[in-house]
């Protein structure tokens, strides 16, 4: 866990060493680590204390809780001391193991085995999956699985803001998909998925794809969501149907005229009904009779008299 000294001015040399876990993660956890020692030692050598007291005089009691708490407080220091290495471990993990199973195979095979028949193994190990392209192609996608976790993870801590404490995302696992790989990722407090939305671009670009989507895994847990990378488009392909051998080739083709499409609307058959306006007439001296409700009031009055032209309001 060292830090990265920084560069000297004028052409300086500096110490070459490299920052596995940063300066601040360092911290946060160190404290983090303090604070579990002191709550682990004080929780548990109580709870020894007074179940010691039933059995044995109280001062003796106190001594047992400390002989109880201090071991069990300095076990949880360490694991949370540690825990940005395991972490790092945790990343690693699939290389880690893929590698040391290559190892021990080779070891194993060339303790086991003449030189030649080592070299043919290992030809037909090599050799055979590269000529198959379904092999070729499952191992290319699961070994782009390996590199997109990586890949998310250099996009937590470059661009995306994290909490205060610096906890990235816990990257779970990744799967091949048919368009790319879809990775399922467990958000920390600090980020929600509006966040990571607004940023998919420039993740597609860090994992060499086309486009980024993201979308929630769990209904009942926000944090748990899923990352689909798409490197290609499946739905462009040329898709055969068994429709196509079902048709006898030698079936005539019948001709026909083309026909003329419609270009606007020309209904001939419906029949629609002529509206004629009244005539505007001369004057007359006679009332309309005058007419009454259900109720025995009278109507209101009309808007309109007799003079006016009606067709002054259609």
């Amino acid at each position: 866990m060292s830090k990265s000294s920084p560069r000297r001015p004028f052409g300086g040399k500096s110490t070459g060493t490299v920052t596995v876990i940063e300066a601040r993660v360092h911290r946060s956890w160190a404290r983090n680590a303090r604070m579990a020692f002191v709550l682990t030692a004080v929780i548990a050598g109580l709870l020894a204390a007074v179940v010691a007291a039933s059995y044995m005089h109280p001062i003796l009691a106190l001594f047992v809780g400390v002989g109880v708490g201090v071991p069990l407080g300095g076990i949880v220091w360490v694991l949370v001391r540690i825990w940005p290495v395991i972490r790092l471990l945790w990343w690693w993990t699939p290389e880690i193991g893929l590698a040391g199973l290559l190892l021990v195979g080779w070891v194993q095979l060339a303790s086991h085995t003449p030189t030649l028949v080592t070299l043919l193994v290992v030809a037909l190990v090599v050799g055979v999956p590269a000529a198959v392209p379904v092999i070729r192609h499952q191992i290319m996608a699961w070994a782009w699985c390996l590199v997109v976790r990586h890949r998310l993870r250099v996009c937590f801590a470059q661009f995306i803001i994290a909490n205060q404490s610096g906890s990235l995302p816990l990257i779970l696992w990744a799967t091949p998909t048919p368009v790319g790989e879809r990775v399922w990722v467990y958000l920390r407090p600090g980020l929600s998925v509006k966040d990571l939305e607004a940023r998919l671009d420039k993740i597609a670009v860090t994992c060499h794809a086309s486009t980024v989507l993201i979308e929630r895994a769990s209904d009942g847990n926000a944090a748990y969501v899923r990352f689909d990378i798409k490197r290609r488009e499946v739905l462009t392909a040329n898709v055969g149907s068994p429709l196509v051998d079902v048709i006898d080739p030698d079936t005539p083709t019948v001709e026909q005229a083309p026909q003329e499409v419609p270009t606007a609307l020309d209904l001939p058959d419906v029949q629609a009904p002529t509206i004629t306006l009244p005539k505007q007439g001369g004057t007359t001296d006679r009332k309309p009779a005058a007419t009454s409700t259900a109720n025995g009031s009278k109507p209101a009055a009309s808007s309109s008299t007799a003079e006016d032209d009606v067709s002054d309001w259609i």
